[in-house]
């Protein structure tokens, strides 16, 4: 009888430590990720995070600018002009090995090495599709190209912020959501319906991963629309609602991330400020005077909401205006991720890609008229010498290839190193 007693009270025991080793679990669990306290974010050691960083602009969302193209402005029309140039065989190949070289687990250490704390990754939807995109027409892959890049990130100690740069249908209704002149995403249900269901899928593949600072929806609604901008703003905060719902069924972690109408900048579209609990707001701002007026408007917003707001996008400006508005942003309280960390040709990046030899070749044929098949043969260049200069591309891009602009990155705040 003694020995079944004993037996009881053992048994008791285990299960009150077993108990008590789950809560400790969970509590671990819910201070693993970075929070939200007020207007402040709150990193899992209870300090204060003031978000410090740069966009991974171009790698995964090309953008034309980047490569010194200028009619030739998003992902498809490059696309299309490298087929038309090179071929199909060729072009799905550079893109592959595009993706492969233009951000790699050196860049990232050389990122933290500068102080950086957090990046922001833009990316394109139909990395979660089967659809045609850089190089691939199924089994795309977004999840082992992100993967990769926070395996590196964690290992560096470095937040990522997803980026959702070009929507279902597109946001914008211009070349930096890769879509077709108008924000299709606000008036097609179908749209709508792939741009939850991805954001759903994103959220809960990384539910548990600590270093996913938060998911930033979207960039929405281009100021070129004048009388159409009631109706499409109208559509932003039930189309947010819906998604945050969604990603709230599989995720309830991790923060996220509203941009306002009109290139992130008009916040009045919000009617209910705090529908989720881990809410933040994010803005952009370019060109514009270092003065405080040019960002108070986000400041009051922040204050009225009592809710965090940060710096998405900015930068691409003189080293003279980085420096004053880096300061004028950490002065109030927003922290800020610059545009873009590599660029070809400008100082106006943490790292420059050098021009290959006859680059100049190969912006020419993308300028040029190819509205018919006899102006796409008129304009195409020695085939040798684009895919040379292509290749060569291929390798400029390589951080140990790259040129540090060591006065942008003092400018920003960071140590060029």
């Amino acid at each position: 009888m003694k020995n079944l007693i004993n037996l009881i009270l053992l048994l008791v025991s285990f299960f009150i430590l077993n108990s008590s080793c789950k809560q400790q679990v969970q509590t671990s669990e819910e201070i693993k990720f970075i929070s939200i306290n007020g207007p402040d974010l709150v990193a899992p050691n209870g300090e204060k995070f003031l978000i410090q960083g740069i966009n991974l602009g171009n790698w995964l969302n090309p953008e034309g600018y980047m490569f010194r193209f200028r009619r030739t402005s998003s992902a498809q029309r490059i696309d299309q002009a490298f087929r038309e140039m090179v071929g199909p065989d060729f072009t799905n190949e550079f893109w592959k090995k595009f993706k492969d070289n233009y951000i790699t687990r050196k860049d990232i250490r050389y990122i933290k090495k500068t102080g950086v704390n957090s990046i922001r990754i833009p990316f394109h939807y139909k990395l979660f599709t089967d659809e045609d995109y850089m190089g691939l027409s199924s089994n795309q892959d977004g999840f082992q190209r992100i993967d990769s890049l926070l395996s590196w990130c964690r290992e560096s100690d470095i937040y990522v912020v997803f980026d959702m740069h070009d929507a279902p249908g597109g946001q914008t209704g211009d070349n930096i959501d890769d879509s077709y002149g108008y924000p299709w995403l606000m008036v097609s249900k179908e749209s709508q319906d792939l741009f939850v269901d991805i954001w759903k899928r994103i959220a809960d593949y990384y539910k548990d991963e600590p270093y996913v600072l938060g998911y930033d929806l979207l960039e929405p609604i281009a100021t070129y629309f004048n009388d159409e901008i009631p109706m499409l703003n109208a559509a932003l905060e039930p189309l947010y609602m819906r998604a945050v719902a969604a990603i709230r069924e599989v995720d309830k972690n991790h923060i996220i991330l509203l941009g306002g109408a009109q290139w992130n900048s008009n916040f009045k579209i919000f009617t209910d400020s705090k529908f989720d609990d881990k809410i933040m707001y994010t803005c952009h701002r370019y060109w514009c005077d270092t003065l405080q007026a040019n960002i108070q408007d986000f400041v009051d917003f922040r204050d009225s909401v009592n809710l965090p707001i940060y710096m998405g996008e900015t930068g691409e400006n003189t080293n003279q205006w980085i420096s004053a508005w880096t300061k004028l942003m950490i002065k109030n309280n927003i922290g800020y991720h610059y545009w873009p960390y590599k660029k070809m040709g400008s100082p106006r990046s943490m790292v420059d890609i050098t021009e290959p030899a006859n680059w100049d070749k190969i912006i020419e044929f993308l300028e040029s008229p190819r509205s018919n098949f006899s102006e796409i043969r008129a304009a195409r260049p020695d085939q040798k010498m684009a895919k040379k200069a292509m290749l060569q591309f291929l390798e400029n891009c390589k951080y140990e290839n790259c040129k540090v602009n060591e006065g942008y990155i003092k400018a920003m705040g960071m140590e060029p190193f």
